[in-house]
């Protein structure tokens, strides 16, 4: 049975599996809780006994499961009618279960694969005049070169990473005024890298390089570990950065309509 619900706690969501979905669940928690429509928790059970949980945040939806907990054939099956008929635009979970799910939900949705990656520190921080803490405008007016769903959400995104920055989940990152990188989560000791880019006229210069580098060290020393998706194919562009490659997952993204 998959039902929604708003009994969410830190101690519930503790007794998920130690992974990305779980930090993504965690961070929307902890960023707005359980009183607004445009995030939703659900809770996945089977013969009255918990296996998992979802949140569907602004049509992405992020499902993991409970520490020794699996998913059936039948429970899979339950959740391939409920993302029918939620239709969020993007699915992530356990890479056990991806290409399952995929299977069921094959006509309205592809899975796209992608490498997990991990920042291994070689304790030697750049001396690089970074921003850490600039004006989102100003990580806003980069980013919307290269993020067609930025550039066409500037509101969304403002209030979103705003309030997130506010409450300690997410950070931006600036290098002079022409590149950029944000934290998308800072949960369990794990810092998430996403949105990186360069605007135009500065790409092919390894700007973007040096800030991932940088960030790496910087937030390492810290006490952070350091994490970011990307496609397979760029494995030898983060190992020159530093990074390894950890894993593999298949997203789930919703076809186009036309």
């Amino acid at each position: 049975m998959i039902y929604e619900t708003k009994e969410v706690t830190e101690d519930l969501l503790g007794g998920l599996k130690k992974n990305n979905y779980t930090r993504r669940i965690k961070s929307h928690f902890r960023a707005y809780g359980t009183g607004y429509g445009f995030l939703r928790f659900f809770m996945i059970e089977e013969n009255s006994e918990r296996i998992g949980m979802i949140s569907e945040f602004n049509s992405t939806m992020m499902i993991s499961t409970f520490e020794g907990k699996k998913v059936s054939k039948a429970v899979l099956k339950e959740l391939a009618g409920v993302i029918s008929l939620v239709m969020p635009m993007q699915i992530e979970l356990e890479e056990e279960y991806g290409l399952k799910l995929a299977a069921l939900v094959e006509d309205e949705y592809f899975a796209d694969k992608r490498t997990e990656f991990a920042f291994v520190t070689k304790n030697e921080l750049p001396d690089m005049d970074v921003n850490e803490l600039p004006k989102l405008d100003d990580v806003y007016k980069i980013l919307a070169q290269s993020f067609p769903s930025i550039r066409d959400s500037y509101q969304l995104w403002l209030t979103d990473t705003s309030h997130r920055v506010r409450r300690g989940l997410s950070q931006s990152f600036l290098l002079g005024d022409y590149t950029t990188a944000t934290i998308q989560y800072i949960v369990d000791g794990v810092a998430l890298v996403g949105h990186v880019a360069t605007v135009p006229e500065e790409r092919g210069k390894f700007h973007a390089r040096r800030l991932l580098y940088w960030i790496g060290e910087r937030l390492n020393k810290d006490g952070f570990e350091v994490r970011l998706f990307a496609r397979p194919h760029r494995v030898s562009y983060y190992e020159e950065i530093g990074f390894r490659e950890v894993g593999v997952d298949h997203v789930l993204e919703r076809k186009s309509d036309e």
